[in-house]
């Protein structure tokens, strides 16, 4: 379990420091398989395939849009790389040592892959890459039921596949290169 801890870390990495579609498809495929690993099993098997399904959906969505490059580590990602080795082990640390019960794997897991998917929303204007973050994070708060002691079921799981899978079907409109290397949001229709 403890691997499968690992590999979210590692997806959520690569989603933080990829700006291509193939990096964020593998990140998102990483995440995905990794939380439905986790969620297994606390007796949520239906949980499981939800997230797992809704989730490789959203990664074969996401590998067939956005700019057609890996682009992990481009120029000028070495703070994003110092945030995704200081969340992982901020995360395990908590995880492991401040934290009590079973299921320390599925709690490195659920502190890290929202930590790092609200940072990286928090820190781009390309639109896949947002849409990437809000499915990967649909997934981690979906698996976060199976900490509880007492199950709430299958629907929390499978809301957040749902979530995950649909959120890359929504139309994202194209920033012109000229006005994002500037920084600038586009003007309304009335030149505002």
């Amino acid at each position: 379990m403890a691997g499968a801890a690992f590999v979210a870390w590692l997806g959520a990495a690569l989603i933080v420091l990829a700006d291509g579609r193939r990096g964020l498809a593998l990140g998102l495929a990483f995440v995905t398989v990794s939380l439905a690993i986790l969620t297994w099993p606390s007796g949520k098997a239906a949980g499981s395939v939800a997230i797992g399904v809704g989730g490789l959906v959203a990664a074969v969505r996401c590998w067939r849009s956005g700019p057609a490059e890996w682009g992990i580590m481009p120029a000028g990602s070495t703070p994003r790389l110092i945030l995704c080795i200081a969340a992982g082990l901020l995360a395990f640390w908590l995880a492991a040592s401040v934290t009590i019960g079973p299921d320390a794997s599925l709690r490195l897991a659920v502190l890290v892959v929202p930590g790092l998917m609200g940072a990286r929303i928090l820190s781009t204007h390309d639109v896949h890459v947002v849409l990437v973050g809000i499915a990967a994070l649909a997934l981690a708060l979906a698996a976060v039921p199976g900490l509880a002691a007492e199950s709430s079921g299958p629907v929390p799981a499978i809301v957040g596949g749902l979530i995950a899978a649909g959120v890359m079907f929504v139309p994202a409109a194209r920033i012109p290169s000229s006005i994002q290397a500037a920084g600038q949001a586009p003007a309304d229709d009335d030149g505002a």
